[in-house]
């Protein structure tokens, strides 16, 4: 998925949530022009920014990997 697809998804949620950039900065504890970079898909935020961002909007990452099963069988193994 690429910042430009991430900051659709951020002005979507936003929208329907009935929130302006600002109102969304403030909950979100970040400027205004931060939410305006990420819906703009700026590449350079930071990472627990965006997570702050996506946390207010209830929006959850989810990694997906081919070895991600195997990872889970080590990590079991382990214990």
């Amino acid at each position: 998925m690429d910042s430009k697809t991430i900051g659709d998804i951020v002005k979507f949620h936003r929208k329907k949530a009935g929130l302006n950039q600002k109102g969304l900065a403030e909950l979100a504890g970040v400027g205004k022009t931060v939410i305006f970079d990420i819906e703009k898909g700026k590449e350079t935020i930071k990472y627990k920014t965006l997570i702050n961002v996506l946390h207010v909007l209830n929006i959850k990452i989810e990694l997906k990997s081919p070895l991600m099963s195997l990872s889970n069988q080590e990590n079991y193994e382990k214990i």
